[in-house]
C-alpha cells in the first residue's frame, strides 16, 4: 500500500518509518528542506533509540522515501498521514491547528482517486470533521473519507510501542475507510493487538483523555510525596502498596519534579480549553495543570533548602536536561524551570545530559556551563542535583563524587539512590518524598 506522511517530525518520521518495516511504500513530507536532505543521507535529525537502524534499513530497501513536493507524496497514495505539530496556541491554550488545516488543502489539491486522509497529530475533538469540510471545499469532486488515528509514542521507546502497542485506536465513519485502516495495521492483526474502532470524535478525546489521566497519576503521586516529606513516610513504598492494586497499577507512580515532554503540558491544557469551551468543565485536569507548574517551581526551594538555605554565589552540578532519559527533547522540561531559577536566585549552574545539550543552548540562560560528563560537573561545585534520570547517572561512583565536590550534597530528583548508602558514604543527600 503507498502511504504518504506529512511531517517529518517525531510522530511522522518514526511512524513513516514503521509502516515502511511492516512492506508498505511510505514517503514523508516536510517543508524544511534542511531535514530532507538530511534524511535522505541517512542523518535522523532526533534522538530515538533505534530509529537510524530502522529509516536506514527500509530507505536501502526502497520503502522509504523522502521529499519536499506534498503533490508527488500524496498522488497515488490510498492513505496520506496528518502528522504535523499542533503546539499550544499563544494567548488561550487551545491547540493551533493552522498546519493540520494547511497541509488538508495541499491534500485536497493533489489527491488522485480514493484516499483515507488521517490525522495523526493531537487534536482536539471535532478537527477531523474541520479536516472533512476543508477537503470538500478545495474538491467537491473528490473521493476521500478521513480518519482518526492518535499516536501513543513514549519518547524513548517509540517502536516498540509502535510495532507492539497496547492497542491502536481508529476513528472512522465508513465501512470503506475501516478496510483501508485494516490493511495498513494488519500485521498488529495477525499479532492479536487489540484494535479499537471508534468513531472519530470519540477517538480524538481517547488521546486526550489518556495522556490527561497519566499526566494526573504522576501530579497525584508528587504531591502525596510532599505529605511523606511531613509524616516521615517513603512515598516509594507508598507508591508500590498502591500500584500493587489492579484497578490502580503501578506505571506512571514515580515521584519527581513534575512531567514535561511534548504531551502531556499541551494536551492537558488543550483539554481544559475544549471542556470549557463545551460547557463541560475537567476541574480535576485544570488542578493537574496548575499543580505541576508550581512544583517545577518548588524544586528550586528545595535545592536551596538543601544547600543551607541559600544558593547564592554557589555552584551546583545540574545532571539531566531533556524531560526524560533517551531522548534529546527539551519540551517543558522541568530544567527549564530549576536551571533559570537557579541562576536568578545567584548560583552558577554546571550541567551535563548525554543528548539535550545542543537543544538546552537554544532554551537555557546562556551563563550555564556545559560539561562533558557528570563528575567535570561535579567538580568543585557545592551541591549535585539529578535531575533527569539517564542510565549514566545511576550508578556513579559515589566516592568519586564526594572527592569531587566542594561541599558532598546531592539533590535526587528523581529517587534513584538509597538514602542508607548516601549516608554510609558521607553525602548529605535530599530526594523526593522520603
Amino acid at each position: 500500500m503507498k502511504v504518504a506522511m506529512i511531517g517529518a517530525g517525531y510522530v511522522g518520521l518514526v511512524s513513516g518509518a514503521c509502516f515502511a518495516d511492516f512492506g508498505h511504500e511510505v514517503v514523508c513530507v516536510d517543508m524544511v528542506e534542511s531535514k530532507i536532505e538530511a534524511l535522505r543521507k541517512g542523518e535522523i535529525p532526533i534522538y530515538e533509540p533505534g530509529l537510524d537502524v530502522l529509516v536506514n534499513g527500509n530507505r536501502f530497501a526502497g520503502r522509504l522515501s523522502f521529499t519536499t513536493d506534498i503533490a508527488e507524496a500524496v498522488k497515488g497514495a490510498e492513505a496520506v498521514f496528518i502528522a504535523v505539530g499542533t503546539p499550544t496556541r499563544r494567548g488561550d491554550g487551545h491547540a493551533d491547528l493552522t498546519y493540520v488545516y494547511a497541509a488538508a488543502r495541499d491534500i485536497a489539491k493533489a489527491m488522485t482517486g480514493y484516499t483515507v486522509v488521517v490525522t495523526k497529530s493531537t487534536v482536539p475533538v471535532g478537527t477531523a470533521d474541520e479536516v472533512e469540510a476543508i477537503i470538500r471545499a478545495e474538491r467537491p469532486d473528490a473521493e476521500f473519507s478521513v480518519a482518526s488515528n492518535p499516536e501513543f509514542l513514549r519518547e524513548g521507546a517509540a517502536i516498540d510501542d509502535f510495532k507492539r502497542p497496547d492497542r491502536v485506536v481508529v476513528g472512522v465513519e465508513d465501512d470503506r475507510a475501516r478496510d483501508v485502516m485494516r490493511a495498513l495495521y494488519r500485521p498488529l492483526f495477525l499479532n492479536e493487538t487489540p484494535i479499537v474502532f471508534t468513531s472519530r470524535r470519540t477517538s480524538e478525546l481517547i488521546k486526550y483523555a489518556a495522556n490527561a489521566f497519566l499526566a494526573t497519576k504522576i501530579t497525584f503521586i508528587n504531591e502525596i510525596a510532599d505529605l511523606c516529606e511531613k509524616v516521615g513516610a517513603n512515598v516509594q513504598d507508598v507508591s508500590r502498596g498502591i500500584g500493587l492494586d489492579g484497578r490502580i497499577g503501578k506505571k506512571f507512580l514515580h515521584a519527581g519534579p513534575g512531567y514535561g515532554g511534548s504531551c502531556f503540558p499541551k494536551d492537558t491544557i488543550a483539554l481544559v480549553r475544549t471542556a470549557q469551551q463545551f460547557g463541560a468543565p475537567v476541574r480535576i485536569v485544570e488542578t493537574v495543570v496548575d499543580v505541576n507548574t508550581q512544583r517545577k517551581l518548588h524544586m528550586v526551594d528545595k535545592i536551596e533548602a538543601a544547600c543551607g538555605g541559600s544558593v547564592k554565589g554557589k555552584t551546583v552540578a545540574v545532571l539531566g536536561l531533556t524531560f526524560k532519559p533517551e531522548t534529546d527533547d527539551m519540551r517543558d522540561a522541568p530544567s527549564l524551570d530549576i536551571v533559570p531559577g537557579l541562576i536568578e536566585k545567584g548560583a552558577t549552574v554546571r550541567a551535563h545530559d548525554p543528548q539535550g545539550v545542543k537543544e538546552a543552548k537554544h532554551l537555557l540562560p546562556a551563563s550555564v556551563i556545559y560539561c562533558d560528563g557528570p563528575y567535570e560537573a561535579a567538580k568543585d561545585a557545592d551541591a549535585v542535583v539529578i535531575v533527569t534520570e539517564w542510565n549514566a547517572y545511576r550508578a556513579l561512583d559515589l566516592a568519586r563524587v564526594k572527592k569531587t565536590l566542594k561541599n558532598p550534597v546531592m539533590i535526587d530528583l528523581r529517587n534513584i539512590y538509597d538514602p542508607a548508602e548516601m549516608a554510609k558514604q558521607g553525602i548529605a543527600y535530599s530526594s523526593i518524598g522520603r
